[in-house]
């Protein structure tokens, strides 16, 4: 395991992440906008660093996801039982996460190989999230915002959906090939 700037600060949102509830559970939605900005801020920077520094190792590839959903299903049950979001938008958010971890739980499982690279539809379904997040916790005093945010759910709601789909088709298709090939060795 290799403990690099962008897994370090991937660590860190970990850590930031109960923090994070903390704040919102206390109705300190100020502090809790802090850390959440803060824990996106490392989230952007650890795939900048490794990228264009060339920092990237399998523990990252495995750990930037995990921290990811860590802290957005955090964020949106908390947001949810503090009726600060619709509880039918973290329901989709969180089946999706479930359906991911169902996939690779079950490759794992039956040694099926694959590689941990987000796709754009999930890149897409993460930044509308973390907007969702955070755009809430802002909560600006603006005419028609309630217009605004509810737009906002519905875009969420929709990507998460669309990656979720992605994410099916392309283990489906992992597990086709795996098959054919499994029949093509007979």
């Amino acid at each position: 395991m290799t403990i690099n700037i962008p897994n370090s600060l991937t660590l860190g949102r970990i850590l930031l992440t109960p923090l994070f509830v903390i704040f919102l559970l206390k109705n300190l939605l100020s502090f809790a906008l802090l850390v959440f900005t803060i824990a996106a801020i490392s989230d952007a920077l650890d795939g900048l660093f490794a990228r264009y520094f060339n920092q990237h190792t399998e523990f990252g590839a495995y750990l930037d996801p995990i921290a990811d959903k860590l802290l957005l299903a955090s964020a949106f049950v908390s947001l949810a039982i503090l009726k600060i979001v619709p509880g039918w938008l973290t329901v989709i958010v969180i089946s999706r996460d479930i359906l991911i971890l169902l996939g690779v739980t079950i490759f794992a499982m039956t040694d099926i190989n694959f590689d941990v690279r987000p796709s754009i539809a999930s890149k897409c379904t993460t930044v509308a999230q973390l907007s969702t997040v955070f755009l809430v916790l802002l909560n600006p005093k603006l005419p028609h915002f309630y217009m605004i945010q509810w737009s906002l759910y519905w875009l969420t709601a929709g990507l998460t959906i669309i990656s979720g789909l992605h994410y099916i088709y392309i283990g489906m298709n992992i597990i086709q090939d795996v098959s054919e090939n499994n029949q093509s060795q007979k």
